[in-house]
């Protein structure tokens, strides 16, 4: 039973070493002793539970922020999409709209003009048919007017 106890020891002593060896070399890169030479760095060397509450903390979330990041995005990203479609498909929808109006319209106002064409010929008709003096009295209106003009010419 010795013999198994003191290999876990030197195990567990060359387990240590190379934590130290690797925190060392962590150490001595320039990017990590200046930070942590400020006093957030100074603070959390001192308190090692909190530095390593810190970095577990840190590191647990690195995945639901990555998550909940790439969703914003991706929603950021569909709504353009969707916002572009859909502005498409309300043109679409407008200029359908439009164009049924404006036959409506067109429509609409060669009624009116047949009407009031079919109405005025109706008119003219019946007051020529009842009134005949009215319509010769202007035709002959007029010949005076063309007879006067030529002789003044």
């Amino acid at each position: 039973m010795q013999h198994s106890s003191s290999s876990s020891v030197t195990d567990l002593q060359q387990l240590c070493g190379g934590w130290t060896t690797l925190l060392n070399r962590f150490y001595d890169d320039p990017k990590v002793s200046r930070v942590m030479n400020t006093r957030v760095g100074l603070y959390l060397s001192s308190h090692p539970v909190l530095a390593l509450s810190v970095l577990m903390f840190g590191a647990m979330a690195a995945l639901p922020v990555g998550l909940f990041l790439t969703f914003a995005l991706v929603t950021i990203i569909m709504t353009a999409v969707g916002f572009v479609f859909f502005e498409g498909f309300l043109l679409f929808v407008a200029g359908l709209t439009l164009l049924c109006v404006l036959s409506g319209i067109a429509f609409f106002s060669v009624a009116v003009s047949v009407i009031f064409n079919v109405i005025y010929i109706a008119i003219s008709n019946i007051l020529k048919h009842y009134y005949p003096h009215l319509a010769k009295k202007g035709e002959v209106e007029e010949s005076e007017c063309e007879t006067s003009t030529q002789k003044e010419m």
